[in-house]
C-alpha cells in the first residue's frame, strides 16, 4: 500500500510542474513582447523601400 506521504509528494510534484510551465510561458510571452517592440519601432526599414 502506498503511503500518504509519497502520494502527497507526487501530487506536489505534478502541481509544481504545472505552475512552472505556466510561469515559464508567461515569462517567454513577456520577453517576446519586449523583443517585438523594437521591431515595430524600426520604421526606417519601411522608408528604405
Amino acid at each position: 500500500m502506498v503511503g500518504i506521504k509519497s502520494v502527497g509528494q507526487f501530487f506536489m510534484f505534478i502541481v509544481g510542474g504545472i505552475v512552472a510551465i505556466i510561469v515559464g510561458s508567461f515569462m517567454i510571452r513577456g520577453t517576446m513582447h519586449l523583443w517585438d517592440k523594437p521591431d515595430s519601432s524600426k520604421k526606417p526599414d519601411k522608408n528604405n523601400d
